[in-house]
Formats: C-alpha cells, sequence, structure tokens
C-alpha cells in the first residue's frame, strides 16, 4: 500500500511539473471542472507586512477569485483594493471568547459587519476558551454574532481550530444546531482535521457537515505530523486533496475553497503560483472525468 501511494504521489508531482511553466499572470483558473471559488488566506499574502493593493494585484495575477481576511480592522481599505481589482472578500476571520466571567468577541466587529453590508462576506468564527458551562456560552455569543450578521445579509462559519472550543467539525455542528439560526452554519478545515486524527471518517464528517457547510479550507498535507506537514502548498503532501475537493463534489457542495497558508516557508508569489497551478491540475482532471 505504501507503495502505491508513494507511486501516485510521484505522478501527481511529474504532471505538476509539467505544469510548472504557467505564467504568473495566467487568466483565472478554468471553472469547468470544479466549480468551487478559490481564495487565497491573508497569511499567504503578506497580513500586516503587504498594503492590500499589493496583496490584491498579485492574487489578480496569479488567478485567485479574492481573499481569506483576518482581523475586523481595515475592511474598507482592503475592500477598496479589492473591487479595484475584480477579487472578492470571502470571509473574515475573528473570534468569539468563552470563559468565567462569560462570553465576549472583538469589540470592532459590529462596525465590520456593518462595512461588509451586502458583501456576501462569511464571518469565519473561532470559539476557545474554557468554562464550565462552555456550550451554553459558546451558544449565546454565537446566537449574537448571528442576529447582527443576519441584519448585514451575512452569514456565520464556525471554524473548527486544534485545541479551542470548537476544536473539530462535530463541535461546530453541534454549537449550529443549537444556536438555529438559517445564517449560522460551519466550515470544514482540512488541516486541523487531519491534526485532530479523523482521516478515516472522511466521508462521514463530510456528510454530517454538508447541510450546514459555508466554506471549506485545503491545503497541501502528510497524512500527520506538525503544521509544516500538515499545511503545505497545494501541490506538495502525500495526503489526495484531490479525491477530498472532489468528495465534497459528488455530496453537492459547490462553495468557496480556501487555500490555508499558514506558515509555509519561501516566497509568497512562488508558493501561491505553485498552489495554483496544482489547483488548475485538479480542475482539468475533474473535467476530464467528466469528458468536458
Amino acid at each position: 500500500m505504501a507503495s502505491t501511494t508513494r507511486l501516485r504521489t510521484l505522478g501527481f508531482t511529474f504532471q505538476l511539473a509539467l505544469l510548472s511553466w504557467v505564467p504568473v499572470t495566467a487568466e483565472p483558473a478554468d471553472q469547468d471542472g470544479f466549480p468551487h471559488a478559490f481564495f487565497a488566506f491573508d497569511n499567504g499574502t503578506g497580513r500586516d507586512e503587504v498594503a492590500p493593493e499589493d496583496q490584491a494585484r498579485m492574487l489578480k495575477d496569479l488567478g485567485y477569485d479574492g481573499i481569506g481576511y483576518t482581523g475586523a480592522k481595515g475592511i474598507p481599505e482592503m475592500l477598496a483594493a479589492l473591487d479595484t481589482h475584480g477579487l472578492k472578500l470571502f470571509s473574515i476571520y475573528v473570534s468569539a471568547f468563552i470563559g468565567d466571567d462569560g462570553p465576549s468577541f472583538d469589540p470592532n466587529l459590529p462596525a465590520a459587519i456593518e462595512q461588509l453590508k451586502g458583501r456576501e462576506t462569511v464571518i469565519w468564527l473561532t470559539v476557545y476558551g474554557a468554562a464550565e458551562n462552555g456550550d451554553e456560552q459558546a451558544v449565546k455569543i454565537v446566537r449574537e454574532i448571528g442576529d447582527l450578521a443576519r441584519k448585514a445579509n451575512l452569514r456565520v462559519a464556525l471554524y473548527p481550530h486544534v485545541g479551542f472550543h470548537v476544536a473539530r467539525v462535530e463541535d461546530a455542528l453541534r454549537i449550529v444546531k443549537q444556536v438555529d439560526l438559517p445564517n449560522v452554519g460551519a466550515s470544514f478545515n482540512l488541516c486541523h482535521w487531519l491534526s485532530a486524527g479523523d482521516a478515516a471518517n472522511m466521508k462521514l464528517r463530510l456528510e454530517q457537515s454538508l447541510p450546514h457547510l459555508f466554506l471549506v479550507s485545503i491545503n497541501g498535507a502528510d497524512h500527520e505530523g506538525g503544521w509544516d506537514r500538515l499545511i503545505q502548498t497545494l501541490d506538495r503532501g502525500e495526503f489526495d486533496v484531490y479525491g477530498f475537493v472532489r468528495m465534497l463534489d459528488e455530496q453537492g457542495y459547490a462553495g468557496p475553497i480556501g487555500l490555508q497558508c499558514y506558515n509555509v516557508p519561501g516566497d509568497r508569489r512562488e508558493n501561491l503560483s505553485r498552489s495554483m497551478a496544482a489547483w488548475r491540475v485538479f480542475s482539468e482532471r475533474r473535467a476530464q472525468e467528466f469528458g468536458r
């Protein structure tokens, strides 16, 4: 089995090598294979180090559909840069906290939600901290944020994060069902799911998530290890990311997919270019399966 997996990995790597000449100013990815908009996390575009205009220009040049932003500040500047290049702000990554003094969230979030009104941006929400009545607090704060988002016609997706109160897909779904708001759903984050050691249950977790699934994140990955192995450029790693996205497709998910880039070493532009080349291979492969 190990040798078979290695051969498949080598074959995929060779296929990517044949496409490595794709210019960094290539046209946007072909959507005939996969229907998903494909965006990059700002932890791979130069968050807090590169001006929004330069991040947006690079993403446009490389063929990405937009960005996943971090925080509730600086929203107007990022929106202006993205609008200039015809790109979309797919998400803002923010946190809610639970603890002995009760739940809370970033005081800048209400203003950010108002600035995003009508943008279809998803509030990508982690819930961290600890308390005896953790779920009760989580439901309360998520419902409050969900109500704020609903008034701006926005959605909230819980972000499972290892070590947080909402750590696994199952945690997100449990809270979502208790919150019971139509604009509050879940997300599936490949690296955190692999870190939780749940790879054997991929089909089951995707089936459970689908009715509530607003966002998905992917990246190249091995099956286990630290973040340096669980988060790589999309053309690297032993885990079958194509098979993962294909299963999403087969189960009916057609929403956006974000590229997780946390702590990936190397040149930002080269990393994003490699991942876009891999995404194009995925899309072409899917199109060939349908005889397109």
